[in-house]
């Protein structure tokens, strides 16, 4: 009988995306993810759960052993620190880019920047390589409202098609990184359950291949 394992899986975009190459790996809920109002869900696997939580929280179930496996982006992991968990398979899906932006019609300011993000350690490394002293603001959504309202000079934050950005008068500056999402593995879970781990991560970097 094979270990059980549970995957953390972040609701939204990266979740609407992991689905189809989970059930490329062979794996596929019982229950629709994106309507049921539950958070634990069983898969046509038996020894496979699933558990639904939010992005941020996935490298935290994953580091505590909560859940042996997880799919965050690279950003989420960054921030993180990556404390207890491997990094296995960068999964190429959700691709976005981690940006500055400011204001269109307005100059960046010179000198102290005050800087709006929900990514204050990746933003306060990447000001500090450039030997800029910034001032964060931690803000947890809405950022582009930030500069308009006077909160912060630039934002940092994850940019897609940009769409968002130009609707409020928002232009991109600095490219920081790439960002995509990854399959992250419990240190534990690698040594207590490693046949039935390196096998999940095996049929997931197949089912990566395929794409």
């Amino acid at each position: 009988m094979s270990a059980s394992l549970t995957i953390a899986l972040a609701k939204g975009r990266i979740l609407d995306e992991t689905l189809p190459l989970l059930a490329r790996a062979g794996i596929e809920p019982n229950d629709d993810l994106n309507t049921s109002r539950k958070l634990v869900f069983s898969t046509n696997q038996p020894d496979i759960k699933l558990v639904l939580i939010r992005s941020a929280d996935v490298p935290t179930y994953v580091q505590y052993g909560a859940a042996d496996i997880g799919v965050a982006g690279k950003d989420v992991l960054l921030e993180h620190g990556g404390e207890g968990l491997y990094e296995r398979v960068d999964l190429k899906i959700a691709p976005c880019r981690l940006m500055t932006a400011g204001l269109a019609d307005r100059p960046v300011p010179r000198g102290r920047l005050r800087v709006a993000t929900k990514y204050p350690e990746i933003t306060r490394r990447y000001f500090l390589q450039k030997g800029q002293q910034v001032e964060l603001i931690k803000l947890y959504g809405s950022m582009e409202l930030a500069p308009i309202v006077g909160l912060a000079d630039l934002i940092v934050d994850l940019v897609d098609t940009g769409n968002t950005l130009k609707a409020n008068g928002l232009i991109p500056l600095d490219h920081i990184m790439d960002i995509s999402s990854r399959l992250i593995v419990n240190r534990a879970s690698l040594k207590m359950k490693n046949q039935a781990v390196k096998d999940l991560v095996q049929k997931i970097e197949q089912a990566v291949a395929v794409r």
